[in-house]
């Protein structure tokens, strides 16, 4: 930090703090406001505005102590801890914070003693709970070996060490009002009160409780013990500041520069740079150098209080003071320097001489001339007279020396002999002259509302649209390495004017607009081309190809108003949101297709500017003096920056997560959670993200990565959030990096694992289980296809099966039967032919022979009867047993009945069953006519759902020997056929005293039951 010094021989005057006498203010760092101050109050959601106590944690935020609650400070926004919203914390008021090695926060509270946070949760020991303003914790440290030591306000000292608080005795427990604890550097850890220092030894772990003193050091008041950076430590003691190393205090460096104000101090703190950087409780902020030097910051230059209770330097080297009753300031030494003279000019021109001076013209305030610290005005006594001759829009200096003013509606105006003179030409009376320029052959352009002109020093010019200009609005001017003079007008695009003619290029050429606000060519014979509300395009001369540089692309504003080039290969550009700096290697690598973002650096209040807007619509604008100073115009004067001397911040802005929502709901906050999960239905992620650039917060910049869902990187430029829709199943790796203003990136993005449940469709035992029932679905079909097959052909098999069987069957009756009884009528007939003499024999053999005919004519008609398919009825076997039944009864002169129902259902009956059931019925029936000695028969069918029954009565004897070989070999193939179509065989006593024979055959098809009838 570059700090203008003072002598501590200077008597430091401070306001009095209410208890002393009232002296003038210590004079400014340096002229004017030296330093940036920002300030954050109640307003932007600090909780209180005084700011008791400070840390900056290793995660990068700002945890403020104040009288109502802990805040945590991104540099943006502010989170508060509270009673009401932290459990475990049960007092708001924070008066001390430490963190240690382990990140570890120690809080310190007013009344309810010291807590401990850890990952966000309140840890409140046992030990340090006692409540009371007595117990409040004071001061802190850690020591070389990783324990704690806590100084409470009425002198107990605890130590913490490995999970383990231990009491220790403090030699001389005196009353203080100061009381400190510090780790020296490189040496001994040192207890401070009001009179007393000491240089002391820890015990063992698990031994004596009681310090060891190696040294004490004399003292007479004792106020603060701040440990350095490189060594050492700071000591205020005294009302002398002085440096001590191991024991030994070397001479003071120099008084209290605000001893004459009777204040105390509030806070002290080292700086990146080694000063010790002190807050007083009434006089404001001090530096005090290593050589004892000594600078000073209060109200008069921008504090928001002189009372000042904590002090931090963040990482970036950037000074925060906590004060009483004014908030948080953010104090930064700024990179810019105001003309304070002309602060309040609203600047459109600037351009230095060969004298080291510098031309002002402002709208309203006429001309300036600022040189050696000094600025002199040109108005109407110095002859820029007329209406409007105060509004200089445009000021150059040839390279004759001659200084030209252009005027908003008074015209052109020359200096002579420290005067200025109205310039005669072609156009030029009550002009609005904007833009001017000199070619490489010394010939001067002016460019005005009505046209172009230009002047050799012998004649003027002009050139209007009826020389083919586009229009006659000129607001820029430049010369290419070629000679070619491109022509910048208002809604006219672009003209290049060679060898006496005009080319336009028109946004239907590619020109981003046709509103042009500058041009610059630089040394590789790229011309740079800034529009109003179009951003900058670049015209590669020699390619003829133009590229469009917009907020898209990087930078920060797309209403640019003026180019000037430093001496390092940036470009840099006045916006209304501040000055751009943009890297030409980086705008031609994105022409180039190299990059895929440009790195645009803003510069605004923080770093010195006492606006965000640049005027626009003059030429020249910004201006480059001799030694490489810069020179901008603003609404608020000329600031200036020597850009050999901008430092780039070197320090990568750490990333947090600060929370996940899921379909709008928070999930997880504070970045405690390192995975979290999406539940089947839940579609809407948001993952909201900060860079902790506490210097410039606003300035940081983003890049994210859902590793398995996006291929690469995704810039997001200033947005902090991304959001997600309907993610398919699965694990993903979220990454976030930023940088900081001067694109410096953090090579270590922070990570969130993501977890996306799948619906139970589409989990992996789902799969299985579907997978497993698909196979066992296709091992049921193949399985049930190849059963149905080879049921087909056991179908088949046993249709040939029984095919054979029926043909054997019927080949065993012909053969039996048919051919038995061909036989006979073959031997009878042998008989008639060896008893032809004997007529009576040979009647009674052709009475047989008729006889067993008929037979056969019967028997072939029985077998005719069950091969014919069209008889595998159930009527069909019912009508040919009771035609049977009548014609054999009827021949052996029985009376008989027959009761079948007179509409019999459509059952099928296979031919085998048909078949047994007949003979079955035929052996009953026959068995009546041989057997029972009956007079009548009877014969019934009844219908059931599955099956039928046949019964066959007669009123004979019954069976009187059942014994007989003849008797007993019908009933049994009578029980066997009905076995073998799955029926049963009865024979019991009939109603009348005979025989009754029951066959009970099953059917496959039911039907409801016919009405019933009689044959």
């Amino acid at each position: 930090m570059n700090i203008r010094w003072f002598g501590a021989a200077i008597l430091v005057l401070c306001s009095l703090c209410g208890f002393g006498p009232t002296m003038a203010a210590a004079p400014a760092l340096s002229p004017g406001r030296a330093y940036a101050v920002r300030v954050w109050g109640p307003e932007d959601g600090l909780p209180q505005s005084s700011v008791i106590s400070m840390v900056q944690t290793r995660d990068g935020y700002l945890w403020l102590g104040t009288l109502n609650g802990l805040a945590r400070f991104d540099g943006l926004r502010f989170t508060v801890f509270d009673e009401s919203t932290t459990p475990g914390l049960n007092d708001s008021r924070i008066v001390f914070l430490f963190e240690d090695s382990k990140a570890v926060l120690w809080i310190g509270t007013e009344t309810a003693g010291t807590v401990m946070m850890k990952e966000g949760r309140i840890i409140a020991p046992e030990q340090l709970s006692l409540g009371g303003l007595e117990h409040r914790l004071i001061s802190a440290c850690e020591d070389a070996e990783g324990a704690v030591w806590l100084y409470l306000a009425n002198g107990d000292l605890w130590r913490y060490h490995r999970g383990h608080f231990s009491p220790l005795l403090v030699p001389g427990r005196e009353s203080s009002q100061a009381r400190s604890i510090i780790q020296e550097t490189n040496g001994p850890l040192w207890v401070a009160t009001s009179l007393r220092q000491y240089a002391v030894e820890a015990p063992a772990d698990g031994g004596s409780l009681e310090l060891h003193v190696p040294q004490e050091l004399p003292a007479n008041r004792n106020d603060y013990l701040v440990p350095s950076r490189t060594g050492g430590y700071w000591r205020l003691a005294n009302f002398q500041i002085s440096k001590g190393t191991n024991g030994a205090i070397s001479e003071p460096l120099t008084r209290y520069p605000w001893e004459y104000c009777g204040c105390a101090i509030g806070a002290a703190v080292e700086d990146q740079d080694g000063n010790l950087v002190v807050g007083t409780r009434g006089a404001g902020i001090f530096w005090i150098s290593p050589e004892g030097q000594v600078a000073s910051l209060s109200t008069n230059e921008g504090l928001s209080n002189n009372y000042v209770f904590s002090t931090v330097v963040d990482r970036e080297g950037t000074l925060w003071v906590g004060t009483d009753g004014g908030g948080l300031n953010r104090i930064k030494r700024p990179h810019f320097t105001t003309i304070e003279t002309n602060r309040s000019w609203v600047v459109q021109s600037v351009c230095p001489d060969a004298e080291g001076g510098l031309w002002i013209g402002s709208n309203g305030e006429s001309l300036g001339y600022w040189k050696d610290g000094v600025l002199r005005r040109y108005g109407p006594a110095e002859g820029l007279a007329g209406p409007f001759a105060q509004f200089v829009k445009s000021v150059f200096v040839d390279r004759s020396g001659r200084t030209w003013a252009g005027t908003r509606g008074s015209g052109l105006f020359r200096l002579e002999n420290e005067r200025f003179r109205p310039v005669p030409g072609p156009g030029l009376s009550r002009a609005e002259v904007q833009a001017i320029h000199q070619d490489r052959s010394g010939r001067l352009w002016f460019g005005t509302a009505r046209g172009l002109i230009s002047w050799d020093e012998h004649e003027w010019k002009q050139f209007t649209m009826r020389e083919g200009l586009t229009s006659d609005v000129i607001t820029a001017l430049a010369e290419d390495g070629e000679g070619n003079l491109w022509v910048g007008t208002r809604r006219g695009g672009l003209n290049r004017f060679r060898d006496g003619k005009f080319t336009a290029y028109r946004r239907t050429d590619g020109l981003p607009s046709d509103d042009i606000s500058a041009l610059w060519v630089d040394a590789e014979n790229v011309l740079w081309v800034a529009t109003f509300g179009n951003g900058l395009a670049r015209f590669d001369l020699r390619e003829g190809r133009w590229m469009r540089f917009t907020k898209r692309e990087g930078l920060m504003s797309n209403n640019l108003g003026y180019i000037v080039e430093d001496g390092d290969g940036n470009l840099w550009l006045g916006s209304n949101t501040g000055l751009l700096r943009v890297a030409k290697k980086a705008l031609n690598d994105f022409a180039h297709g190299l990059i895929k973002s440009v790195p645009c650096r803003a510069y605004g209040k923080a770093d010195g500017l006492t606006t965000l807007e640049c005027t626009a619509g003059s030429q020249p604008g910004a201006a480059r003096g001799a030694d490489g100073r810069l020179w901008f115009p603003t609404i608020k004067g000329v600031v200036s920056v020597d850009p050999a001397r901008l430092t780039p911040n070197p320090i990568p802005p750490l990333v947090t997560i600060d929370a996940v929502l899921v379909d709008d709901e928070p999930l997880a906050a504070n970045g405690a959670t390192r995975t979290i999960t999406l539940r089947p239905g839940q579609e809407r992620l948001e993952i909201q993200y900060s860079g902790l650039n506490l210097g410039a917060p606003d300035r940081a910049r983003f890049r994210y990565w859902l590793q398995g869902y996006e291929k690469d990187w995704t810039e997001a430029g200033f947005t902090r959030f991304v959001r997600y829709i309907k993610l398919a199943p699965g694990q993903y790796t979220f990454h976030v990096t930023a940088c900081n203003e001067d694109d410096v990136w953090n090579s270590t993005p922070t990570s969130l694992a993501v977890v996306v449940q799948p619906p139970y469709w589409r989990t992996w035992w789902f799969y299985g289980a579907t997978a497993l029932s698909l196979f066992a679905l296709v091992a049921g079909i193949v399985h049930y296809l190849s059963t149905q097959k080879l049921q087909r052909q056991l179908a088949i098999l046993k249709q040939q099966e029984a095919l054979e069987k029926e043909r054997s069957r019927i080949a065993r009756d012909i053969h039996d039967q048919v051919g038995a009884s061909l036989t006979q009528v073959a031997l009878l007939g042998e008989l008639v032919e060896t008893d032809k003499d004997l007529p009576d024999e040979v009647a009674a053999h052709a009475q047989q022979i008729s006889l067993t005919a008929r037979e056969t004519t019967r028997a072939l008609d029985e077998i005719v009867w069950t091969v014919n398919p069209s008889n595998d009825t159930l009527e069909g076997l019912i009508n040919y047993i009771c035609k049977h039944a009548q014609e054999f009864l009827a021949i052996a002169g029985l009376r008989y009945r027959l009761e079948v129902p007179e509409d019999l259902p459509a059952t099928s009956i296979s031919p085998e069953v048909r078949h047994n059931v007949f003979l079955a019925s035929k052996e009953a029936v026959t068995n009546i006519v041989r057997h029972a000695k009956a007079t009548s028969a009877w014969v019934r069918l009844r219908w059931e759902a599955n099956s039928f029954t046949l019964e066959i009565e007669d009123n004979g004897c019954g069976l009187a020997d059942p014994d007989a070989p003849s008797v007993r070999n019908g009933l049994r193939n009578m029980r066997k056929r009905m076995e073998d179509v799955g029926g049963t065989f009865s024979l019991t006593r009939g109603a009348e005293g005979g025989a009754l024979v029951r066959l009970v055959v099953p059917i496959t098809k039911s039907h409801s039951a016919p009405s019933g009838g009689t044959k």
